[in-house]
């Protein structure tokens, strides 16, 4: 009979026939299922999946390929077919005008359908090609699908024209069809080739491009376009140009717009919804700004869905696909094992196979392209996200910057921004899980029945103790991350000012900061572990727990029914899938809280304040470039303005020089002009191009030329010409490189004078309108000072034409300005020129006459001129001051920081033929990171090993086999069990035996339940739990002949009982009889069921608490290494490098190596399990073991050299993107000032980019890896499978379905191993590179034990005996010196750049160690004793004022050995005693990172105060009195004078006056003692190099 009449008319034949088809031992299909639903399947799949391809025709950016041979091809074919169809159609027609035969309306619709059919596929083929679309997925599947749709209709017509008669003539179907198949194979593999590229195209494209967008659709889905990386990765390690370019559509061009868009918009709603940012208030006539806390946040969340949803979305409807699939493996396991004891037709079993491996094939397919649109989706997030927060850094505030530190703000791009990520692959859990758990019980329901709701409530009951562990856990999350902040910013300090800490010793006081931090960060961690164990440990419980609760209800309550294998197993696989979402669904939303505290803190620095852009105005029209109008200015919020009432107009042209004491607001006046300060009131205008040299130089980590350059292009002559005004051509000329020598970060290879005149000639190039000039002769000596304002700033020099505002301390040369604005307390006190402030009388001359006392041993000429200027305008009143400043200062000297000698120029000159390209090369600082190569060396996993602990990783692998064994006890037990045909006694079930299998099956799935489940010490509870069940059982809990009787069946049993209406206590004795005696007999047996279930917690919990103590281990390791080294390796290496060691690597040892041990440990215990149960279970398999095993080591040999080379590659990449966000956040200002921040925007995108090249091949690695391996698990699926249908007439049913369950989850642990194979592999690299900080050369022993006395040095007597310093091997700096300076003795050393003096000092605290000779301090070669114990008992004052951000006492004594008291003497004697008292905190002010919010002369003063508390009787004065005006200058010489008075100082100095009072002078040249004695006797002598340099500071006549 029809099953469908309407169906059977429209064909006049039968549509379906089950006799035909499903009854037979020959199965065919009926001819009227062939002609519709076969044809109308493909057709109807082309015509919805045509919207998929017009979205991306609509959308794609790109046009016009060529045409060529392919899809000219396809478009014939195509219409060739076409044609044969109105041909089919025609036949059609002539036979029904004939009626001859009975024509059907299928003979019509079915050509008539394949004609509209073919038309779309032409349209589409048309404009694929017109609009860039190289490869279609929709057209192959299409072809794909009419392919095998079209086999049962090319069988009947072969087998019809078979049955023909010898002389019957040949159907024209049969000709049609023969013609019609073939040309549809043709059109599939045409469609399995890309087209060639298009010409019209918006983005350029490299030379070394993605092959992906080239390669066909099969190689897209099976990603064989990565087969090339993988095999060079195998032959040999990858470098960097064996990747491919990024694809233009994921660079930071197209991405970055984008998300802008969306981010404009919702800042535009922020400020829509929250209103004005300002209220007016009428009656003070003052403005009042909302503080930006009022403001509600503008969130990146909805910007980022905008931007990036719509790849989420199609990537989410795979994974839809993907769980609806995974429930049909199931079913055909039920149909398998329901083959196996019946006596089905055998092709059926092979159906079967064929369907459970097409049902995983297109998992596998639609698994791995999900990942890949996953890992897309976050790889965009995290560009947008990175470049987002660089723009913002470049435009935050200064007020919000006090709140993020540099550390905060890298964190934000390398741990926020990559937690998203890390999400996107697992965030449709949160949708997927539930679904999954739904379509699993209502499968479980229809196979247990009711039953399934014991299971059901367990699952209830453990979800919200798993909410509450999870809220835990993020509040630990927000302290660890807090603790990481604070530890990576401190580190940020430490190796920023490291040359400061090596010579004063502060190493161990630091380093216990940085411990003490560490501590608090890893007691977190291990709060966080055992949570994590509790939380594991409950779902992996859950699944056995639900089994074992869905089991026990069906047997307890079930009086007539059996478990028999279709049931168990089933059941068994679809609690295998629940497992799946119950262990993933608290990670993701742990995962999920985390990114939840990222975007809350990306929010929050999004949001953060930004510089008023308007509060400059560029108005052209105005008669002055340079104009302030009574302004008012602070910093950030403060309500106290640091300038008040400034007028001021500068005329185009003129040099305007602003004089005044430390603190005035000098350095501020600049800031506001550049619109760096927030603008209280009044209005600022500038107009033309700006040029800024801040107080301190700002240097890229990149060579002279290119600092000087500075993005402009090179003009040869007028480059040549700025350098000479610069007087950096003897400098240059010094330098082993010239201007090719790569300079440090920070300019940490050039002296304090060769920065500052970088700085200036940056300037001078870039040839602006407008000059702010920050005192810049500051750090120079007084002839290159005199050499640059004649040439450079002066009314002669370069600059004559431009607009200049100069701050500065130099009195000498402001009669040459225009005009002078003296600034007292952050007001302008007298603005004029220099002749009129004369007349004044008032706080200028003051000023000068002060200078004036400083200065009477400079040149002659400019003092008289002076003099007479004040006296003719003074009188009488001028002597009288003059004599008592002088009295004042007594004989106290001006000193200025000069350009000491370059630490790395050695003495010897290069040769002229010298090649740049060679010197580039050759004088390369910054050493390249290395890459490890190869597989990761043994002794690397040696060291981790040792430190997680031997015993810890042995005791975990036994009993991670143990549990296995347990595992697969209980599901064989379960076969065995289902096998049972004796269970059933006359219809019922014998209780008997069933409790006995119960129990058993219970005690062996809680022994297991030790190791369930891959998240890591997932066991604390199940022991505590079975112990607890168990302890009942067997103690106390019930009277003694009733021992046991608690077992968890028998308690289930007793609470169905309660609820069914028939009391029956037989079948409850009987349980407890069997339990009893089970019991009493066996005893023992649940004592060791419970052993082993807390031995298997303590041995995951030992192997976390391993990993964590390797963690501790190696930070220490790290950080004593790292501070012990010598500084030359920190010249080398940029402190991005070294932080992100101590963030990103540090942070891999700490959270991501030991998850990813314990699941590998998880992993290899299953996968011998399975091959184990498989085997066992169908012998026959054992042949394609060995096979499949070879495939599978070859795949993960390929992947493994691969995927870890990537890594590195990938991590070596992401070092520069936060080494030059850390420098543009320091130099931001000068970045703006210039106008460059475009520039650096591009310069950051491009790091950005070239790092997600080196990440995108890693993600196609991993996918590469997972499609393969997957097909190795399919394959292991349908073998098995083979394996019982070949096997069926000696096979159990029961023993079918252990089996094929085990199979089915072959294919997740396979991949699991792999992936943690390579993971624990690639994160390994992170111990690696820890590791290679733990070799590198350390320098000599801080402390040995047969070390001076604690009083050494006594009298601070120095000898040096021919001693030899070198920076490079052969290369001395200084040589063959030999001198002595008695105690108490003042030693001024002088020499032209480059000398040694500053080398000198070095030798002296041993940062560079003697070549030869020897340095002796009272008497002692400081070379026979510890680094600290010398470097303790000598001080300096060195020429760069560190401060670290801490209180000011720990700045000062940061080991706290001396008392306040004494710490407030030598505040006293610094003159900083009234500042500090005015602060709030007094001694616990907190100084900001680098000492931001003090004055760099308030930092010398601290400098000082530091001196005055060791005050050790030898002091060295490295250029110490830089950045003070001359006021403190004066102060810090008398202090030295009256504190140092007993000590013997050595000062190098580039100002002669300040040794003209020395005892002794030691003048160098070229790295040799020249001359040396007292200063007086030197100038006698006309021939002296002294005399020369006297003579040419102007000193004497």
């Amino acid at each position: 009979m029809a099953y469908n009449s309407s169906l059977d008319q429209f064909c006049g034949s039968k549509f379906w026939d089950d006799n035909l088809t499903w009854y037979t031992e020959t199965p065919d299909l009926t001819p009227c299922f062939e002609k519709t639903v076969l044809i109308w399947i493909p057709c109807g799949f082309l015509w919805v999946a045509a919207l998929l391809d017009t979205y991306y025709i609509l959308n794609s950016k790109e046009h016009n390929i060529p045409w060529n041979i392919l899809n000219i091809s396809k478009l014939i074919t195509t219409i060739l077919l076409i044609v044969l169809k109105f041909v089919d159609l025609g036949v059609t027609v002539h036979k029904a005008s004939k009626e001859e035969e009975d024509v059907f309306n299928v003979d019509y619709y079915g050509p008539i359908v394949k004609i509209l059919t073919f038309a779309l596929a032409a349209t589409l083929l048309y404009y694929n090609r017109k609009c860039g679309m190289r490869a279609s997925g929709v057209m192959f599947f299409f072809w794909l699908l009419l392919i095998l749709a079209g086999i049962p209709q090319l069988r009947t017509e072969i087998t019809n024209h078979y049955d023909l008669a010898d002389d019957e003539n040949v159907q024209y179907n049969f000709v049609s069809y023969m013609i019609y198949y073939p040309m549809i194979l043709l059109m599939f593999v045409l469609n399995c080739f890309a087209d060639l590229p298009p010409r019209d195209s918006p983005y350029k494209y490299e030379k070394n491009q993605c092959p992906e967008a080239s390669s066909g659709v099969p190689s897209r889905l099976t990603f064989s376009w990565f087969d090339p990386l993988a095999l060079t990765g195998f032959r040999r390690s990858l470098v960097e140009s064996d990747l491919w370019a990024l694809n233009p559509q994921d660079s930071s061009k197209e991405i970055v717009p984008r998300f802008e868009k969306f981010w404009q918009r919702a800042l535009k709603k922020r400020d829509a919804a929250t209103g004005a940012k300002a209220t007016y208030s009428k009656t003070s006539a003052s403005v009042n700004f909302k503080p930006e806390s009022e403001r509600k946040p503008a969130s990146i969340l909805p910007a980022l869905c905008l931007a990036f949803g719509s790849q989420f979305l199609f990537g989410a409807f795979l994974k839809l696909l993907n769980d609806v699939l995974m429930f049909l493996s199931p079913m055909l396991l039920s149909l398998l094992i329901k083959f196996v004891e019946s006596n089905e037709p055998i092709w059926r079993g092979y159906l079967y196979a064929v369907a459970l491996l097409a049902c995983a094939i297109a998992q596998t397919m639609f698994l791995g392209h999900y990942f890949t649109r996953m890992y897309l989706v976050g790889m965009r997030i995290r560009t947008a996200l990175t470049n987002a927060v660089y723009r913002k850094s470049l435009r935050i505030s200064n007020a919000a910057k006090k709140d993020s530190t540099v550390g905060e703000i890298v964190n934000l791009m390398s741990v926020d921004a990559q937690r998203f990520l890390d999400l996107m692959a697992y965030l449709n859990m949160v949708w997927s899980a539930p679904l999954q758990i739904t379509l699993a019980l209502y499968f479980l329901w229809r196979i247990l029945g009711p039953s399934v709701l014991a299971g059901l409530a367990v699952m209830i009951v453990l979800i919200p103790v798993n909410g509450l562990i999870a809220s835990r856990v993020k509040n630990l999350q927000i302290r660890q991350m807090k603790y990481k902040d604070e530890r990576v910013k401190l580190m940020n300090e430490i190796l920023n000012g490291i040359k400061v800490l090596k010579m004063y010793a502060w190493e161990p006081s630091f380093e216990d900061q940085v411990i003490k931090i560490r501590n608090k960060e890893m007691h977190v961690l291990k709060q966080t572990a055992y949570l994590n164990s509790a939380t594991a440990f409950i779902w992996s419980c859950a699944p056995f727990l639900v089994s074992l609760m869905s089991f026990g209800c069906f047997v307890l309550v079930n009086e007539t029914e059996v478990l028999d294998s279709k049931r168990a197993f089933v059941a068994l696989a679809l609690f295998n899938i629940l497992r799946f979402p119950l262990s993933m669904l608290p990670n993701v939303i742990s995962n999920v809280v985390q990114t939840a505290v990222g975007i809350k803190r990306l929010n929050k620095f999004m949001n953060a304040e930004e510089l008023d852009q308007e509060s400059v105005e560029h108005d052209p029209k105005d008669p002055n470039p340079l104009s302030i109008e009574n302004g008012h200015f602070s910093w950030g919020d403060a309500s106290e303005p640091i300038l008040k009432n400034i007028n001021l107009q500068v005329p185009r042209g003129h040099l305007v020089a602003v004089v005044g004491a430390v603190g005035c607001g000098k350095s501020s006046l600049l800031s506001a002009l550049l619109g760096e300060m927030n603008k209280i009131s009044g209005r600022i205008n500038t107009y033309g191009s700006v040029a800024y040299v801040p107080q301190q130089a700002w240097i890229q980590n990149a060579t002279l030329q290119d600092n000087i350059l500075f993005g402009k292009s090179l003009d040869k002559s007028k480059y040549n010409n700025v350098i000479n005004m610069c007087a950096l051509k003897p400098d240059f000329d010094m330098l082993p490189g010239g201007d090719q020598t790569e300079i440090g970060e920070k300019g940490i290879n050039l002296s304090g004078g060769q920065k500052q005149r970088v700085s200036l000639a940056r300037a001078v190039y870039c040839d602006a309108d407008n000059y702010f000039l920050d005192d810049p002769l500051s750090a120079v000596d007084s002839h290159v000072g005199k050499h640059i304002f004649d040439k450079v700033i002066g009314p002669n020099g370069l600059l004559q034409h431009k607009t200049r505002v100069w701050v500065t301390h130099q009195m000498s040369y402001l009669a040459q300005t225009d005009l002078v604005v003296v600034l007292r307390d952050g007001e302008v006190s007298e603005a004029g020129t220099y002749q009129q402030l004369l007349e004044k009388k008032g706080a200028f001359a003051e000023f000068l006459i002060n200078h004036l006392s400083d200065a009477e041993r400079t040149s002659p000429e400019e003092l008289d001129e002076m003099k007479q200027d004040l006296e003719s305008k003074l009188g009488s009143e001028f002597q009288n001051k003059l004599q008592r400043a002088r009295s004042l200062s007594e004989s106290a000297s001006e000193s200025e920081v000069a350009a000491g000698g370059d630490r790395r120029g050695s003495a010897k000159r290069r040769t002229p033929e010298d090649n740049a390209e060679e010197r580039k090369e050759k004088n390369k600082l910054i050493e390249a990171e290395k890459a490890e190569t190869g597989s990761v060396k043994w002794a690397v996993y040696k060291q981790y090993l040792t430190s997680v602990g031997v015993m810890a990783s042995i005791v975990t692998f036994l009993m991670n086999m143990v549990l296995q064994l347990f595992q697969v006890g209980s599901n064989y037990w379960l076969a065995k069990w289902s096998n049972d045909t004796q269970m059933l006694v006359n219809g019922t079930v014998d209780k008997a035996r069933r409790d006995m299998y119960l129990g058993v099956y219970g005690g062996l799935g809680i022994g297991q339940d030790g190791s369930v489940g891959p998240c890591c010490a997932s066991d604390l509870g199940v022991g505590v739990v079975a112990g607890a069940v168990l302890g009942r059982a067997g103690r106390g809990a019930h009277p003694p002949r009733e021992a046991a009787n608690g077992s968890v069946a028998s308690a289930i049993y007793r609470v169905l009982r309660l609820h069914s209406h028939r009391p029956d206590p037989q079948p409850l004795q009987q349980g407890r009889r069997y339990l009893g005696q089970h019991a009493a007999n066996d005893s023992p047996g649940l004592d060791r069921l419970l052993l082993l279930a807390i031995a298997s917690v303590v041995a995951q919990l030992l192997l976390l608490l391993g990993c964590w103590r390797a963690a501790k281990i190696l930070h220490e390791g790290l950080i004593q290494n790292v501070l012990k080294a010598p500084l030359q390796t920190f010249e080398r290496t940029p402190i991005g490098r070294l932080l992100s060691r101590f963030g990103k690597d540090v942070d891999v040892v700490d959270t991501t190596l030991p998850m990813q041990l314990s699941d590998w440990w998880f992993c290899a215990g299953q996968v011998l399990g399975t091959l184990f149960v498989i085997s066992f279970s169908t012998p026959i398999f054992m042949v394609v073991i060995l096979p499949i095993g070879v495939i599978y080591y070859i795949i993960q040999r390929f992947y493994v050299a691969t995927s870890r080379q990537l890594k590195r590659l990938e991590s070596i990449s992401r070092s520069p993107i936060y080494s030059h966000f850390g420098e543009s956040i320091t130099g931001a200002t000068t970045i703006r000032a210039y106008g460059l921040a475009d520039r650096f925007v591009e310069e950051s995108e491009r790091g950005v980019d070239h790092n997600q090249a080196c990440y995108y091949p890693s993600c196609i690695a991993n996918r590469w890896l997972a499609i393969r391996l997957e097909m190795v698990g399919n394959l292991i699926i349908f073998f098995a499978a083979l394996s019982v249908v070949l096997g069926r007439e000696t096979i159990d049913p029961g023993i079918v379905g252990l089996s094929i369950s085990y199979a089915l989850q072959i294919t997740q642990i396979l991949n699991w191993l792999v992936r943690m194979t390579s993971e624990v592999e690639t994160n390994i690299v992170a111990v690696e590179r820890i590791k290679e900080y733990y070799d590198t050369p350390s320098e000599a022993a801080w402390n040995l034990p047969n070390g001076p006395g604690s009083t050494w040095p006594e009298t601070g007597a120095l000898q040096l005996e021919r001693l030899t310093l070198c920076y490079r091997p052969g290369e001395p700096v200084l040589r063959e010196l030999t001198c002595t300076v008695s105690p108490r003795e003042k030693l001024g050393i002088v020499g032209r750049t480059g000398a040694g003096k500053s080398t000198l000092t070095l030798g002296l605290f041993r940062i560079v160690e003697p070549s030869s000779g020897k340095i002796m301090i009272d008497g002692i070669d400081i070379s026979t004793i510890g680094l600290h114990q010398l470097r303790s008992r000598i001080t300096i004052i060195p020429q760069d004022p560190v401060l670290f951000s801490g209180t000011l006492r720990m700045n000062l004594d940061p080991f706290e050995s001396f008392t306040d008291d004494q710490i407030w003497r030598s505040l006293e004697h610094a003159h900083l005693k009234t500042f500090v008292q005015g602060l709030a905190s007094g001694l616990l002010h907190e100084v900001s990172e680098g000492g931001g919010n003090l004055s760099v002369g308030q930092r010398q003063l601290v400098c000082l105060a530091r001196a005055l508390l060791r005050k050790t009787p030898l002091l060295v004065l490295d250029e110490a009195t830089a950045a003070v005006d001359l006021e403190t200058d004066d102060l810090i010489q008398k202090t030295i004078r009256t504190e140092f008075a007993s000590c013997t100082v050595l000062t190098i100095a580039h100002r002669l006056n300040t040794i003209m009072d020395s005892t002794r002078v030691m003048v160098l040249d070229k790295g040799q003692l020249v001359e040396y004695a007292p200063p007086d006797q030197l100038l006698q002598d006309k021939n002296s190099i002294f005399y020369s340099m006297a003579k040419d500071a102007g000193l004497v006549n």
